[in-house]
């Protein structure tokens, strides 16, 4: 993400309701980092948790199910050296909270599952295709020999 492959100290990723998209990515991430990188999550607004959510993490043996969401507007610390959205509505409002701020802020558009009909199983077909994608983006964009697979 930096110039010569240096790693954020910490990152934050951002969604529309903090309840599938940024807790998935940050869990991700950080199962990556370890206490590499510090990693937090918030929304534009705060949902509810997401029980395809967790289930999918879950079988990937990352367990987010005492993820409590959160707006922006709560955090008591902008620290971070990336704010990384993943939905419109959060790009435009971690482009607000970052004036003045040496922040980078990037997009990475990513589906909503939860506008995905049918079954049960189409449903979470909908989400694994989410977390593969954060996936691999994370280990893309945040290159780390040694850390743990999934």
């Amino acid at each position: 993400m930096a110039a010569g492959g240096d790693l954020p100290g910490a990152v934050l990723f951002a969604c529309a309701s903090n309840a599938i998209r940024s807790p998935m990515a940050a869990a991700l991430l950080r199962h990556l980092a370890g206490r590499r990188i510090y990693v937090e999550s918030a929304g534009v607004r705060p949902g509810e948790p997401d029980p395809f959510a967790i289930a999918v993490m879950d079988e990937i043996g990352i367990d987010i199910s005492g993820h409590v969401p959160r707006a922006m507007d709560g955090l008591h610390d902008l620290g971070f050296d990336l704010i990384v959205t993943l939905a419109p509505e959060a790009q435009h409002k971690a482009l607000e909270l970052v004036r003045g701020y040496a922040i980078d802020v990037v997009y990475w558009p990513t589906p909503d599952p939860t506008l995905t009909t049918g079954s049960r199983d189409q449903i979470l077909d909908a989400y694994r295709a989410v977390r593969d994608r954060l996936f691999a983006r994370i280990k893309a964009d945040f290159p780390m020999p040694g850390a743990p697979g999934i």
